[in-house]
């Protein structure tokens, strides 16, 4: 059975790749310098802030922050899995996966084999509808149907439909017998109380569900006479998890090799037919609410997001949902607004009305997330008395403070002071937050406010920039200090140790040794602090060790002075704090 992948092979393939060549694959890079530089993939922009380093096989981005090495990469614009990453740089050297074998090791329920073999199947069930929409004896009536419905033959060719026939049996008559556990497993069939086995689609048009590789995942069966419910969705399966998948994503990623913006809509129906308009950015929630997770998937694929829902009670219901579960996603730098169409219209009725220029008019004037929020709270609160204020801030100031972004959420905060008469409280909290930023510095063309790292915190920046240096200042070493009292001081004897001994070793590879380690976190947002802060790496490495020194010295003398004025000092200590004085005076 498949192990463990073992983390010298990590570190090996990840020194094997170059950074430059998997990421210009994707994104096209221009030299800059040393460096090469593009339109960062992460967010929009029209001046290139995305920087990549093949000296330290890294990539940051000024704008957004994005920042990793070539598996992070990989994981965040392939929206891979870090087990499906490392097999894909594996992949790109010719190399097999090692596997660990260990008891220890808690193993997944389906190793590469069986989900490999999952995929397949999921693929010829897909085949096999698409097939029965050519071949089926009831074609012309299903053909009818999607004619009526406005899809050319062109587009339901593209997005892969099908038809599940009108039977107990069909699906599975298509398989041998070998094939039925695994129909059981991924839902393709039923089984009741009687043992009896049967289809779990029958008469319905068929939407494969694509992954974020293009992979069949699931299906979505929309019924054509209306009996039963009108969609039915694939149960969750190993492969599938309705809250982590958006109908018609790969597609959109597919289409728009820049995604200006994401619209999110009901049904399978309105994506395929605003696709057919040449509106080829449109998704859909899997029969469910569109979730947390949802709004997370698609805030890393763009920077707008627009829900599109009926203008009824229950659209608008739908669409406070969704407000209510992006709140914890919204981050500075992106938009969610709410398109509200009249009674009775669909996006798919109302693209073939409207045309697309019309209805992209309507996306340009989507309410902002704000505005529907606030418009909703004036709704349920009046603010004639300071009793409905009251009532309006305590429902509206717990969901405020669920917004990631700082000043998304200031501001949101400043307008609810508005609404309930206390306009000076934001200007009191603004002013105590620039009290509180005084040491705060400004710094580089993009106009972001860095604050300046402590000498241990720059200490391992300076090693994340240039690793050999360690091995440079032989005289150097933190763990000489190990008894002052500072937090993170273990980890930099720890990092700096690794770094002594590792003296080749690059950024990208200690992010990797360190991708799982309790301070990797921290790593990661000391490098926030771009390559251009450092004027003169060595010095600043000297001068860094010197301040912590210095304060181990402060340290040590404080703690003798407290010991001769209580008990008095041993010879060794008299020796020892003549020692420290003369190290003070001499620095």
């Amino acid at each position: 059975m498949a192990g463990k992948i073992p983390r010298e092979f990590i570190e090996d393939i990840v020194a094997r790749s170059d950074i430059v060549d998997v990421i210009d694959s994707r994104v096209r890079l221009k030299k800059a310098g040393r460096n090469y530089q593009a339109c960062c993939p992460f967010h929009n922009e029209k001046t290139p802030s995305f920087s990549v380093s093949p000296e330290k096989q890294f990539y940051y981005c000024f704008g957004c922050g994005a920042k990793g090495n070539v598996i992070t990469f990989l994981m965040e614009h392939d929206r891979l899995e870090f087990v499906e990453a490392v097999e894909e740089l594996a992949s790109l050297q010719g190399l097999r996966v090692p596997r660990e074998s260990s008891s220890s090791y808690s193993e997944p329920a389906q190793n590469k084999q069986q989900l490999t073999a999952a995929y397949g199947i999921m693929q010829q069930a897909a085949n096999f509808f698409s097939s029965q929409l050519k071949t089926h004896k009831n074609r012309d009536a299903v053909v009818a149907y999607l004619k009526g419905r406005g899809l050319s033959g062109e587009i339901v060719k593209y997005w892969g439909i099908g038809y599940a026939p009108d039977a107990w049996d069909g699906l599975m008559k298509h398989f041998d017998n070998s094939s039925t556990n695994q129909l059981l497993s991924l839902k393709l069939i039923n089984e009741n109380e009687n043992k009896r086995r049967y289809d779990f689609f029958r008469h319905r048009i068929m939407f494969p569900i694509l992954d974020r590789r293009g992979r069949v995942i699931a299906f979505g069966g929309r019924s054509i006479d209306d009996n039963g419910p009108k969609y039915l969705n694939s149960p969750e399966t190993n492969l599938f998890k309705k809250s982590n998948e958006l109908y018609g994503l790969y597609q959109a990623r597919k289409e728009n090799r820049q995604l200006d913006r994401l619209l999110v809509v009901e049904g399978y129906m309105d994506v395929v037919a605003l696709s057919q308009f040449g509106i080829s950015y449109a998704v859909a929630a899997l029969g469910t609410a569109t979730t947390n997770e949802h709004i997370q998937i698609m805030f890393k694929a763009t920077s707008e997001v627009i829900c599109c829902y009926d203008g009824d009670k229950a659209g608008r219901t739908a669409a406070w949902r969704a407000l209510e579960n992006a709140l914890s996603s919204l981050r500075d730098g992106v938009v969610m607004r709410f398109l509200f169409l009249p009674d009775g219209e669909d996006p798919d009725t109302m693209v073939r009305k409207e045309g697309k220029e019309n209805f992209e008019k309507r996306l340009d004037e989507a309410l902002p997330l704000s505005q529907f929020f606030f418009n909703t709270m004036l709704e349920r609160h009046s603010i004639a008395s300071i009793e409905s204020k009251a009532a309006l801030k305590a429902e509206a100031q717990p969901l405020i403070a669920n917004i990631k972004g700082e000043n998304q959420r200031q501001m949101m905060m400043a307008e609810l002071s508005k609404l309930c008469g206390e306009a000076d409280a934001f200007k009191i909290e603004s002013d105590k937050k620039k009290a509180r930023n005084v040491t705060a510095q400004k710094e580089n063309k993009f106009g972001k406010e860095k604050v300046k790292l402590s000498p241990l915190r720059h200490m391992i920046r300076l090693l994340m920039e240039d690793p050999s240096i360690a091995s440079k200042f032989d005289k150097i070493q933190p763990r000489n200090l190990q008894s002052l009292e500072i937090p993170g001081l273990a980890f930099l004897v720890e990092f700096h140790d690794y770094c002594y001994q590792h003296p080749q070793t690059t950024t990208a590879l200690l992010l990797e040794v360190y991708r799982d380690h309790p301070y990797g976190g921290h790593i990661f947002k000391l490098l926030e602090h771009p390559s251009d802060m450092i004027k003169d790496i060595e010095q600043e490495y000297v001068d860094c060790f010197k301040a912590l020194l210095k304060q181990y010295l402060n340290q040590r003398l404080s703690e003798l002075e407290v010991i001769e004025s209580s008990t008095g000092l041993t010879d060794a200590q008299q020796q020892e704090l003549q020692l420290l004085m003369s190290k003070k005076g001499a620095m």
